[in-house]
């Protein structure tokens, strides 16, 4: 489609442009559905664009959040968010150019602060949080910003594990699948999912896994970092239940921080966010500032929003 080529010449040319943004993250992600964007232009030249995943449901066609992508759109480029009306221009361009689907729902990304031109144009919206950390430059800063008993922790957890990264796919999907298993929830994504990810972000040179193991090979805590030009992200966790005491877990969070600072030369670090407060305040214990971002949603079909907040 047209749209697609431009998005994708646009976004080679956007400077901060987040990794869930990217084409060849949304082609590995959009299985069982399909993505597409709406586009804004000045004097020809696209400095907006907003995409979107969409999948069906019965006779129903609606957008949502695709697996592994955190946020995704509006994204402006850094001068019109610095000039409001033009900001006000290309979001009210991109809103006028949704399609009417049966339900369109979505992370906005948390540079969109403008709630009230969501609001006339009759989206709905819920404040969400993710935790970021900041800047990086000055290392020892942040390092001297750690909560003390998340010193005690990484401390405790260098005498029993060392951090390695060459353990695999597989074994980071075992270890990952535990701490879902732990709470009683089934793995929001396949196997075949995650590799075709993995996969896509290898290619681009985008991600890192990170192992805690101890001297009997047991593997403590995995945790996966990807990135983009301006932040890495803390994406994907997970713990052996039977370990966690270990404190690893906390030590493979300060060694992602480390590596995005020293080996990626990043300024910003995203926990990537939870509503749950224990998670939060572990977050805040890092040094990590709660950052603000909007869910939007807004129906066009009645009897789809009936049988949507029924299912919910």
């Amino acid at each position: 489609m047209p749209a697609h080529a431009d998005y994708r010449t646009f976004c080679r040319t956007a400077p901060d442009l987040p990794v869930f943004a990217q084409p060849w993250y949304l082609d590995a992600c959009a299985a069982g559905g399909a993505w597409d964007a709406v586009l804004a232009r000045e004097n020809g030249r696209v400095v907006a664009a907003w995409p979107y995943f969409h999948k069906r449901r019965g006779p129903w066609r609606y957008a949502t959040m695709p697996p592994f992508v955190k946020w995704l759109g509006p994204y402006l480029l850094p001068e019109l968010r610095a000039d409001p009306p033009r900001e006000a221009a290309a979001l009210t361009a991109l809103l006028a150019q949704l399609p009417p689907l049966a339900a369109f729902k979505q992370n906005c990304y948390p540079t969109l602060t403008d709630r009230q031109l969501l609001r006339g144009q009759g989206f709905g919206h819920t404040t969400a949080y993710t935790y970021r950390l900041g800047p990086l430059r000055d290392l020892a800063r942040v390092e001297a910003g750690l909560h003390q008993g998340i010193r005690r922790d990484i401390r405790r957890a260098r005498r029993k594990v060392r951090v390695v990264h060459d353990l695999g796919l597989a074994t980071f999907w075992a270890v990952n699948r535990l701490s879902f298993a732990r709470q009683g929830l089934a793995v929001p994504y396949s196997e075949a999912q995650f590799q075709r990810l993995d996969g896509a972000l290898a290619a681009q040179g985008a991600r890192q896994l990170f192992f805690a193991v101890d001297t009997q090979g047991r593997v403590h805590s995995v945790a996966y970092l990807i990135w983009d030009a301006t932040t890495a992200y803390y994406h994907l966790t997970g713990d052996d239940p039977a370990l966690r005491a270990s404190g690893a877990g906390i030590l493979l969070a300060w060694t992602c921080i480390c590596y995005a600072a020293e080996v990626l030369g990043l300024n910003c670090f995203d926990f990537e966010g939870s509503m749950l407060p224990g998670v939060a305040r572990m977050r805040v214990r890092f040094g990590a500032v709660q950052t603000p971002y909007f869910f939007v949603w807004k129906y066009h079909s009645r009897l789809f929003e009936w049988l949507d907040k029924l299912k919910n």
